[in-house]
């Protein structure tokens, strides 16, 4: 089989979403979310500002600051009775979803805790860097086993969340920094390289992102070194091995270095 055929043979046996057993969730008058069966009974059970309504939960709020506030509290029980594991203190913006689906950066609806996310199946955003060399080689880091999510796996060379009041390049240079120790000066090369959004299930909730995808040329003698703790290390990758190493990265990080391949003919 040629490395090209086995990368589209990944890309296509990604998991899929499946909404049949979820209710939408509807906040502000918008279809924002989707919720697990356990955690419509848990709201509703909750507080009875989660409101079932027909074909979906509908919170009782009309504002902004009204819908932070009672979703924050809701997601601090769920985090105590352990249908939120990994507690972040990091906000993301809930951006209002124009007609075709994607986010409306001009409509910032409220902030909410990163790690409720998935449990409200609210749409996040991420960055994600490939760090490659003129070797055809590609830089992949190891998540430290702490992570919450997705301990061990291997990943892009460095990703994050977008946080609220973030823009996509000024996180890809973040990123860069404090998962690979890149400097602003080669961090600042990055370049755009397209958007994939990615939904499925997940055990705590549905994982709906937009992965904004970046390509970096890691300059020859550069070697990734990771300062904030969530990288166990890093390893430069041929083209074969990486691509026999697509199963054991992150779903996205493999849909984003895929991409890579793809775009740049490298397979």
């Amino acid at each position: 089989m040629s490395l090209r055929l086995e990368v589209e043979q990944h890309i296509a046996n990604q998991p899929r979403f499946a909404s049949h057993e979820l209710t939408r969730f509807n906040i502000l008058g918008f279809d924002l979310g989707w919720l697990e069966p356990v955690t419509v009974d848990f709201l509703t059970a909750h507080n009875a500002a989660f409101a079932l309504q027909t074909d979906r939960i509908v919170l009782q709020a009309q504002s902004g600051n009204e819908a932070a506030r009672i979703l924050t509290e809701a997601a601090l029980a769920m985090k105590a009775a352990g249908l939120i594991k990994g507690w972040r203190n990091e906000l993301y913006t809930v951006l209002a979803p124009q007609a075709d689906g994607l986010p409306d950066f001009s409509h910032p609806l409220f902030q909410l805790e990163r790690g409720a996310f998935r449990r409200y199946g609210l749409l996040s955003l991420a960055v994600h860097i490939n760090g490659w060399g003129t070797d055809h080689r590609m830089w992949i880091g190891q998540r430290a086993a702490s992570k919450a999510v997705d301990p061990g796996r291997l990943d892009n060379i460095a990703a994050g969340g977008m946080a609220a009041g973030e823009d996509a390049r000024t996180c890809a240079i973040r990123e860069l920094w404090e998962e690979a120790g890149v400097p602003a000066d080669i961090a600042g090369r990055v370049v755009a390289a397209g958007e994939i959004r990615t939904t499925r299930n997940e055990v705590d909730g549905t994982h709906d992102e937009i992965l904004y995808c970046y390509d970096l040329e890691v300059p020859a003698g550069f070697t990734p070194h990771n300062t904030d703790g969530e990288v166990a290390g890093f390893v430069a990758l041929s083209v074969d091995e990486l691509v026999a190493h697509l199963p054991r990265l992150t779903w996205d990080a493999s849909l984003v270095a895929a991409d890579f391949l793809l775009r740049k003919g490298w397979v």
